[in-house]
């Protein structure tokens, strides 16, 4: 069997079809198609077949994709685990994607652990859209995935989320913000930063404004939360930040806390293709999230 073959069928059965699959492979969807046909020559069983203008896996190309996926996390094993430094000592690499709706501190925090392993680690982050990074995981081009939302049942991805924690919700504001009464009601009228229209926080904030009878000005609305930190920084609005690291954000930016909310919270997941989890810098960011940073 050709594992060139089997390769571009497995990214193309991935994907969703050739033509996304081209896009990744750098190839034209004939070339794919005509690989994915001697693939199924060899093999004797059709792995695809048509449905309206999409394709869509046969029994036997479900089959097929599980033991690819076995193949190719075995192929990037193998890569990883031989890789060694100039002196000798292997090196453990670690990918892992930042949904860009995480704050960036929050990221820093979790992450930290995979660098204090004993083992050497070569790190190699990517910053995206939460679907996107998603797509890299299935294909095993990431380790694990950072976000501050679970995998939805209705993305037809095998992964498993892992819960690292919880926090409440802060308000801040740049010491220069004009704000007149006590909180909540200080937030009446003023401007404020948001988080988009996809993020998990923005219909909790929304239904606690409405329950609260304040409605802010809305000036901005941010997918990037560094980006929303930039703008708070430098007085622009009131923004929200996860309670956990309020301090740190004070001591950072200058910033002010206004109130908090145990309503609005903020949830962070790791998502991974293990279900139980065996990676060394999957096992030290869960573990420590849990015990040290959501925990305390």
């Amino acid at each position: 069997m050709n594992f060139k073959h089997l390769h571009y069928f497995w990214v193309a059965a991935r994907a969703g079809g050739v033509v996304k699959a081209g896009e990744q492979l750098h190839t034209t969807p004939q070339t794919l198609s005509a690989q994915i046909k001697l693939l199924e020559d060899r093999l004797g069983r059709r792995l695809f077949r048509k449905s309206g203008r999409r394709l869509e896996l046969t029994e036997d190309g479900h089959v097929a994709l599980g033991y690819a996926d076995e193949i190719f996390a075995l192929g990037n094993a193998l890569e990883a685990a031989l890789r060694e430094t100039r002196d000798g000592q292997k090196v453990l690499d670690f990918r892992v994607g930042i949904a860009d709706s995480v704050p960036k501190s929050v990221a820093c925090h979790l992450l930290e652990p995979a660098l204090a392993l004993p083992d050497r680690v070569r790190m190699v982050c990517h910053e995206g859209k939460h679907a996107e990074l998603l797509a890299q995981l299935a294909l095993h081009r990431l380790d694990l995935v950072i976000a501050d939302e679970p995998l939805s049942s209705r993305i037809s991805i095998k992964a498993f989320n892992h819960a690292l924690g919880t926090s409440p919700t802060s308000f801040v504001a740049a010491p220069g913000m004009a704000l007149e009464g006590e909180f909540p009601r200080c937030l009446d009228g003023v401007p404020m930063l948001v988080p988009g229209a996809a993020s998990p926080l923005r219909q909790l904030l929304e239904a606690w404004l409405t329950r609260h009878g304040v409605a802010p000005r809305v000036v901005g609305e941010f997918d990037d939360g560094a980006l929303t930190r930039a703008f708070g920084r430098a007085g622009r609005g009131v923004f929200l930040w996860p309670t956990v690291l309020e301090a740190e954000l004070v001591a950072q930016d200058g910033v002010r806390v206004l109130g908090r909310s145990d309503e609005i919270v903020a949830e962070f997941y790791a998502i991974s293709v293990e279900r139980r989890l065996t990676h060394p810098c999957v096992v030290a960011i869960t573990q420590a999230a849990r015990r040290e940073l959501f925990g305390a």
